[in-house]
C-alpha cells in the first residue's frame, strides 16, 4: 500500500478545540535503516506493527503496510526497540474533505508538534487550517524514527 502525505509545523494550540478524537501513542522501532523502518505502536488499547519503505524523492510518498496485533505483543515488542520510545498524543482533525492528524509530542521530544494530512494523489489540493505552520514533508528529522535517535530536546532552538 501506497502512503501519500504531507507534514507541517503547527503554529498555535487552537488545533485542539477542533479535535474530533485524540489518543495516547506510545512507539518504538525495531529497525531504522534509511531503506526501512520497522515500528511498533500501541495506540490506546491496540498494538500496531508498521513496516514502511525509503521516501520518494519529494518526501510525499513511501511503501506501508500496517497489521493490528494485541496489546500484550506490543508491550513485548517495545521491550525489544531500539533505544528511544516516542511519546505524544494524537489529535484527529476533520477539516475541509481531510482529516489531519496533530501529534503533540512529549518525553525526550517535548514542545514540538506537528501536522499530517493524507492524500489520494501527490498534487491533490487541500484547505489549510490556520493553525498550520511551516511544511517539512520530506525533511528527515521530523520523521518519527529519527526522532527516537535524535530528539527534538536536543536540537538548537532559535
Amino acid at each position: 500500500m501506497q502512503e501519500i502525505e504531507r507534514k507541517f509545523l503547527v503554529n498555535s494550540l487552537n488545533f485542539k478545540e477542533e479535535a474530533a478524537t485524540s489518543f495516547e501513542i506510545a512507539q518504538g522501532f525495531l529497525n531504522t535503516h534509511a531503506e526501512r523502518t520497522v515500528r511498533v505502536r500501541i495506540k490506546g488499547n491496540t498494538g500496531f506493527l508498521t513496516i514502511k519503505g525509503k521516501s520518494n524523492e519529494s518526501g510525499t510518498s513511501r511503501f506501508e503496510w500496517e497489521k493490528e496485533i494485541s496489546i500484550q505483543e506490543a508491550k513485548q515488542l517495545l521491550e525489544l526497540c531500539e533505544k528511544g520510545i516516542i511519546e505524544k498524543i494524537r489529535y484527529n482533525i476533520p477539516y475541509g474533505n481531510h482529516t489531519f492528524e496533530v501529534d503533540e509530542f512529549f518525553g525526550e521530544n517535548e514542545g514540538l508538534i506537528v501536522a499530517e494530512v493524507e492524500l489520494q494523489h501527490e498534487n491533490e489540493t487541500f484547505k489549510k487550517p490556520d493553525w498550520l505552520g511551516k511544511e517539512v514533508t520530506g525533511q528527515t528529522p521530523y520523521y518519527n524514527s529519527q526522532l527516537s535517535k535524535n530528539p527534538y530536546k536536543n536540537w538548537h532552538h532559535e
